[in-house]
């Protein structure tokens, strides 16, 4: 590269130039009649870069690193998709297939909390609402695995669909199971600021989560090793407890009543007492947030 520069006749440049780096001296020719601009505006422009070029390939110890590693081609489209000015519903066009899959969990979430509050209009014996309530969990597990999969099988990611994930496992396994225990009768004021601290608990997990992902240990395939704190979706211990408690009679006015029973006057006290086995809750939203529970991926 150097001889040929050297070699350059003094009104020549831009022609010696353009046989070193064709790429970068064509915006500067004529494409109808392949005619230069001057050698000063070649110079100006073309000088700059090649600085800059060499000064990037030292400081990555003289290659190029980044070619290497070459940008997820579906997070790029979605980026370009998103950030285009296409209309209302322009955004559809950028979701992914697993994308989609997740939006099915975040419904089946919503759907068990409206199934939680049909439960509260009725009459307490009435179990229908409450079964559906908490047969909706489930299924939003199986679309969290779902989307997963589909998103390695089709070998595409994006950073929408990690928010969308944390966002619909939120609503499915945080907020979906607090709601079926208000509706079960955990509905003393100290009740319900326990349920929300259990909520509150799952929230600030999921926001960690996505944060420090890319810091834990991975394996050979490039996933987490384990989980740092209890995965949100373990909630669905208690769905199976609490459909299990439907079954036997233990909810606020069926045959035995609120399991535990209640600690404190109901109707007494300003705080309305509280039911002891709102504990549960605590207690996992406290393993949630854990920084030393350690729990390893399957």
């Amino acid at each position: 590269m150097e001889s040929k520069v050297e070699q350059a006749e003094p009104g020549n440049t831009a022609g010696t130039l353009e046989a070193a780096y064709p790429k970068l001296v064509q915006p500067f020719c004529d494409p109808s009649t392949k005619k230069q601009n001057t050698h000063h505006q070649v110079q100006k422009y073309l000088f700059p870069r090649i600085d800059m070029s060499l000064r990037s390939s030292v400081a990555n110890g003289g290659a190029d690193k980044s070619s290497s590693s070459p940008p997820d081609g579906g997070q790029e489209k979605q980026k370009k998709l998103l950030a285009a000015d296409a209309g209302h519903f322009s955004m559809i066009k950028a979701l992914h297939l697993a994308d989609l899959i997740t939006e099915l969990n975040g419904f089946c979430g919503f759907m068990s909390i409206l199934s939680s509050m049909r439960y509260c209009l009725g009459p307490p014996t009435s179990y229908g609402p409450i079964y559906m309530a908490l047969a909706f969990i489930p299924f939003g597990l199986f679309f969290d695995f779902m989307d997963g999969k589909v998103a390695r099988w089709r070998k595409k990611s994006s950073l929408m669909g990690q928010e969308l994930d944390s966002l619909a496992d939120l609503i499915s396994f945080g907020v979906a199971p607090a709601s079926a225990a208000f509706a079960l009768g955990l509905r003393t004021p100290l009740d319900t600021l326990l349920l929300s601290f259990f909520v509150l608990c799952g929230l600030t997990r999921l926001a960690r989560f996505n944060v420090t992902v890319s810091t834990l240990p991975k394996d050979a395939t490039g996933k987490s090793k384990y989980f740092e704190g209890t995965p949100i979706p373990t909630s669905l211990c208690m769905v199976a407890a609490m459909a299990w408690c439907v079954s036997q009679g233990y909810v606020v006015g069926g045959k035995h009543g609120v399991i535990g029973g209640v600690m404190g006057d109901e109707e007494q006290s300003w705080w309305g007492g509280v039911h002891p086995v709102v504990g549960v809750f605590m207690g996992w939203g406290c393993a949630m947030v854990s920084r030393s529970i350690h729990i390893p991926k399957p």
